[in-house]
């Protein structure tokens, strides 16, 4: 019989992703979305965080809480998007939140720790993957003289890692979203939040991004907004 174990939530993340449209499909991707991580009340105790404060970056360990699945079966293959959603890759060669325990790891810059009355520490971190609300199980610090391996080999995900989309925002439309805001959704805009599966010239899509709307189509490796909508 297969051994289980309980993790326990320690915090959740708020972020602009209302949903799963639109999330980078790495951290630090898109380097300016902003994000704070609250703890659970068990955990807000100032000593937790002690020290934290001389570390630039965090790794996150996370549920994908919307690929759960309760019967507890997987698949030993998954479809990375970067491949156009056809080939199939091992699970364990791939960071797909389709596997046996629907576990995240994510690499953020942290910008500051807050020290609150009624929330404890917050931590406001850039760069993070992750849907509005998700939970936490761990955070540790990133070491750069052990976690940072410049020669590593990236498998097939380095055929892709160049892959970008030029974006064309209308002056007009430009100024309907706010100014914090335009940096990340042109990146977001432009690692292409399309299923891997869909290429249709034709059809609109829609992004959500802290209550902000993006229309947009894509055809020729180019992305055009076709509309912003105030939420």
């Amino acid at each position: 019989m297969t051994e289980t174990y309980t993790l326990r939530i320690i915090a959740h993340i708020r972020t602009p992703f209302k949903s799963k449209f639109g999330i980078p499909r790495q951290s630090g991707l898109a380097e300016t979305i902003p994000a704070e991580i609250v703890f659970e009340p068990e955990y807000r105790n100032p000593d937790a965080v002690r020290g934290m404060d001389g570390y630039s970056h965090l790794w996150l360990i996370w549920q994908f809480s919307k690929a759960v699945r309760e019967d507890g079966t997987w698949s030993p293959t998954v479809r990375p998007p970067r491949l156009g959603g056809n080939t199939r890759m091992g699970v364990f060669a791939t960071r797909s939140p389709y596997r046996p325990n629907a576990i995240g790891l994510s690499s953020v810059k942290l910008e500051s720790v807050e020290m609150t009355a009624d929330r404890g520490p917050i931590l406001h971190v850039r760069g993070a993957d992750l849907l509005d609300g998700t939970p936490i199980f761990d955070i540790k610090p990133y070491l750069p003289f052990t976690d940072s391996h410049p020669d590593a080999a990236g498998g097939f995900a380095d055929e892709k890692k160049s892959y970008a989309l030029e974006v064309d925002i209308p002056p007009a439309l430009l100024e309907k979203i706010p100014p914090s805001d335009r940096d990340a959704i042109r990146a977001i805009l432009s690692e292409d939040p399309r299923p891997s599966y869909q290429d249709d010239p034709e059809r609109v899509y829609g992004m959500e991004y802290a209550g902000v709307e993006v229309k947009f189509t894509v055809e020729d490796g180019v992305l055009c907004v076709r509309d912003v909508e105030i939420k």
